[in-house]
């Protein structure tokens, strides 16, 4: 989360454990204080924190958070304190669950996520329910968007960014050809380019694409696919093009006009409001 705010000197562990179990005794939890330790620390910081806990207190933070908070906010702050590839994990198990099936967050997360990231998240994934996420993958979805999602996830990617123009006009040429040039959509050329190729090669072909045929690769994949194919090869040109900015909070003005805190405000109260304000911070 870019703008996260850590405390100036360096925070202790071991008195964030001790101040968080104050917070959980007593009548009620101090949710406050809870909000505050833990909003205000990056995902290394929290990994130790929760080491400390376990440590001194012989219980996981996380189940001591399970019993002392609810809603959105236990929600919330249970996928906080994990580490990176174990909060994509948790949330692609939901979103591939049936009864909480959400094959687009499913998508964003897979098609945003480096081929390190990705082999991280996978064993993670393996590790903590006991099956592979491509089998998941190929449980509940379908057609195009499966082959592509499970290429995306089982193809190991070059992450530098040096690149081959003679390659890059090569796929722009292919995709022209797979797209505007004929009748139909020839949608195993997208898929072939789209996960085969790096972020700066993919973001190489969009521009050698706009300057060869005078369009944009996003208004082609979008009049040319569609539905959740679309939204996947959507969100790899995205993050190609300008990983950061695919991330931005300020691309959330961008497209509501209104600031991200001022909707959260408006859509959320209570622990959960506070929980999310203090992750955005102040200015978003």
């Amino acid at each position: 989360m870019a703008s996260l705010t850590l405390p100036p000197a360096p925070p202790n562990p071991r008195q964030d454990a001790i101040d968080l179990q104050k917070a959980f005794k007593g009548f009620g939890c101090d949710s406050t204080t809870v909000i505050n330790i833990l909003t205000h620390r990056d995902s290394v910081q929290r990994g130790l924190i929760q080491q400390e806990y376990r440590a001194m207190y012989h219980e996981e933070l996380s189940h001591r958070i399970s019993s002392e908070l609810n809603g959105n906010h236990k929600k919330a702050m249970l996928l906080w304190i994990l580490d990176p590839a174990g909060r994509d994990a948790t949330v692609l198990r939901e979103a591939l669950s049936v009864d909480t099936m959400d094959l687009r967050a499913a998508t964003d997360i897979i098609c945003s996520r480096t081929p390190s990231q990705l082999q991280i998240m996978k064993q993670t994934y393996y590790a903590r329910f006991g099956t592979y996420l491509e089998h998941d993958i190929g449980h509940h979805t379908s057609g195009d968007h499966q082959k592509l999602l499970l290429a995306y996830v089982g193809i190991p990617r070059y992450e530098g960014p040096e690149v081959d123009p003679t390659i890059v006009t090569h796929d722009a040429k292919d995709l022209y050809k797979a797209g505007e040039k004929r009748l139909g959509t020839d949608e195993k050329t997208f898929i072939r380019v789209f996960t085969e190729r790096s972020w700066a090669h993919l973001a190489s072909v969009s521009s050698a694409y706009h300057y060869m045929y005078d369009r944009k690769l996003e208004k082609v994949i979008k009049s040319e696919t569609s539905g959740n194919f679309e939204f996947a090869l959507l969100a790899i040109l995205r993050c190609a093009e300008n990983p950061a900015k695919y991330f931005a909070k300020a691309e959330y003005f961008k497209k509501y006009k209104k600031p991200l805190a001022e909707a959260i405000h408006s859509e959320t109260s209570g622990n959960y409001r506070t929980f999310l304000l203090s992750l955005v911070g102040p200015g978003h």
